[in-house]
């Protein structure tokens, strides 16, 4: 059968392609504008996005055509993991063989495409009661989904009453070093929660564009947090004065859309090579000649004194934002809170950037302690 809208939870929009559909979370006007290979890359990486069914089936199939990244120099990443729950519980997880190879030099910067083959998935033994199936889709993978094959009808889960958590931030948000699509933070957050996620987390791509906030503005949400700051760093995208502006830009856009839901501003996490020294974050070439992928901080600490940000300079703005609006639903997070100096001396980053899986689950437990039982509360 052919897949619609109405089976895709956590997309902002679909596209027709020659093979099937393919999952958006940046829209086509957007995407127009960004003009930007690398949000191009993430936002069609299908971070929290699933597909969602009532259905008696004992077997279901999902052909889809994945894009697999391969860096050159690098042993290969793995394959991206499908999470497939029945009624709230892991039942498989699989990764599909094939697809389209995305070839990236970290050296230079150039990529060239390979074309493969559709790919499938196939779960079997499910039980024969009716029971709601959600196919949580890879969030390293741009995903193409071809066609969806069972032994017995589906029908659409519209609206199962909980309400719509929208999350926008990093490539930490983005999944970034979590093993499975259900193991990213903002997903078990989600479950913690018991709300519906729809994560803009892209990876390398959180730069206060104003097409993002418009399509936060344009999207229904009755929850919504932005976790801001670490791409400004990396890409070394503003100084004080301009970040500054562009933080009241985006957050007034998206209350022409959300005058009242609550709304969370999260600082970084902690990253300690960004602490007190500016962007921009570069691959560590010598980490790229052992074959490991790592990232460095390139920028000279005593420019901060002449506008450049890092991540402490970040934190306090944020803070200080948040408390100058007149806005009772406005609040903030310290992202240090979520991940900080101990939980890094215990679980460090391992590419100097990124947390891990066990971290995704820690930032995950705090997220959802400090925004359900306070700002989120029902």
């Amino acid at each position: 059968m052919q897949i619609t809208a109405d089976l895709l939870h956590g997309a902002v929009e679909l596209e027709t392609t020659e093979r099937g559909v393919l999952p958006h979370r940046v829209p086509a006007w957007a995407r127009e504008q960004a003009n930007d290979p690398q949000l191009a890359m993430v936002e069609s990486q299908p971070s929290g996005v699933r597909l969602v069914f009532r259905s008696r089936a004992t077997a279901v199939e999902l052909d889809v055509l994945p894009t697999k990244r391969l860096y050159l120099g690098v042993p290969p990443q793995p394959d991206g993991l499908y999470d497939v729950l029945v009624d709230g519980r892991l039942v498989e997880q699989a990764s599909v063989p094939g697809g389209d190879v995305l070839e990236i030099d970290l050296a230079t910067g150039s990529a060239e495409r390979r074309a493969g083959e559709v790919g499938t998935l196939r779960v079997g033994g499910l039980s024969s009661e009716l029971k709601t199936v959600k196919i949580w889709l890879p969030h390293t993978e741009t995903t193409e989904l071809v066609a969806l094959r069972t032994d017995a009808p589906v029908e659409p889960v519209v609206d199962d009453g909980r309400r719509v958590w929208l999350h926008h931030g990093s490539s930490i948000s983005h999944g970034s070093n979590a093993t499975s699509p259900t193991g990213i933070w903002p997903a078990l957050a989600a479950s913690l929660g018991g709300v519906e996620l729809i994560n803009l987390g892209y990876g390398g791509s959180a730069l206060l564009q104003p097409f993002v906030a418009r399509t936060i503005r344009d999207t229904p949400a009755d929850l919504i947090s932005v976790k801001l700051g670490i791409n400004v760093v990396n890409t070394d995208a503003y100084r004080l004065r301009t970040f500054t502006a562009a933080v009241h830009g985006f957050l007034d856009t998206i209350r022409d859309g959300h005058p009242t839901a609550p709304l969370l501003v999260v600082s970084p996490v902690l990253c300690p090579m960004h602490e007190d020294t500016p962007g921009p974050t570069l691959w560590d070439l010598s980490a790229l000649s052992r074959g490991e992928l790592r990232f460095q901080a390139t920028g000279d600490p005593a420019d901060v004194a002449t506008g450049k940000l890092t991540l402490n300079v970040i934190r306090d703005e944020l803070a200080r934002i948040t408390a100058v609006r007149t806005d009772p639903n406005l609040h903030y997070l310290d992202g240090r809170d979520l991940y900080g100096e101990a939980d890094n001396a215990e679980l460090p980053l391992p590419d100097d950037l990124h947390p891990d899986g066990p971290s995704h689950r820690r930032i995950a437990e705090r997220f959802a302690k400090h925004a359900f039982n306070g700002p989120f509360a029902d």
